[in-house]
């Protein structure tokens, strides 16, 4: 089954997006978005996805030229030309300065994204897992993340999606890092965008039950001791006085 790449959302959006304001920052960027398609001239990057549902199957990425399915099965059940995808981006480029103009160079403000961070699974201590880094509100689509172990950049076992786009124009970001949690180690999601002052770092830390004190071992240990005593002496009184009573009823 081949996919379709039409283009049948038209356009929707065209914003003037800019930059932190230090030295030697870009002062401002353009970027187009047709459909399924974006591009935007920082760094000339630009992205075509395909959806079904809401759900997206795929993406072409203008530097890579090649489709990325969000999972590697679906590959085994359709094909899709990346080229298709490369002409959509190639017309929101060619079109981009009559764009411009047409949107009387209307500028945007970067948006501060939400950053949410949360295991796939149930923690275990020592068994393997995998930390999400949600990015959301994310405009314009340009952003770095990054995983940190106890403060230190990690890139073993980490992964990602392509930008997801939302109705309301602006995009989410999916970042993996696989690990296995130790009650030693801490992770931070690091997430550098021009819609914020500084990097913004999300903790996580494995929960671990506080261990109990020897002083409050002893304690309940004692206390069930005492608990236990006292319910043998109480069942051994009733016993004792039950006989007694038999006994001394009157016999007919």
């Amino acid at each position: 089954m081949a996919l379709r790449a039409g283009l049948v959302l038209g356009l929707h959006t065209l914003r003037i997006l800019l930059s932190p304001k230090e030295a030697g920052a870009i002062t401002a960027d353009h970027m187009g978005s047709y459909g399924p398609a974006f591009y935007q001239s920082y760094d000339a990057s630009g992205q075509f996805t395909y959806e079904f549902d809401g759900e997206q199957l795929l993406s072409v990425d203008l530097k890579e030229k090649e489709a990325v399915w969000r999972l590697p099965e679906f590959g085994d059940l359709a094909r899709f030309d990346p080229q298709g995808g490369l002409a959509g981006i190639a017309m929101i480029q060619m079109h981009l300065d009559v764009l411009v103009e047409r949107s009387n160079h209307t500028r945007a403000t970067s948006v501060r994204p939400s950053v949410t961070v949360f295991p796939k699974s149930p923690v275990e201590l020592g068994q393997p897992n995998t930390l999400i880094c949600v990015v959301d509100n994310i405009f314009p689509p340009v952003i770095n993340i990054s995983w940190l172990r106890n403060g230190e950049t990690v890139t073993l076992g980490v992964t990602q999606t392509s930008f997801y786009s939302r109705p309301d124009h602006l995009f989410r970001k999916f970042h993996y890092l696989a690990f296995v949690p130790s009650a030693a180690d801490v992770y931070d999601c690091r997430v550098e965008h021009w819609g914020l002052d500084a990097p913004l770092l999300t903790h996580w830390e494995p929960q671990v039950p506080t261990p109990l004190p020897d002083t409050t071992e002893t304690l309940v240990c004692v206390l069930g001791l005492a608990f236990g005593l006292v319910g043998f002496l109480v069942g051994t009184i009733l016993i004792i006085t039950g006989t007694r009573m038999s006994r001394a009823a009157p016999r007919s």
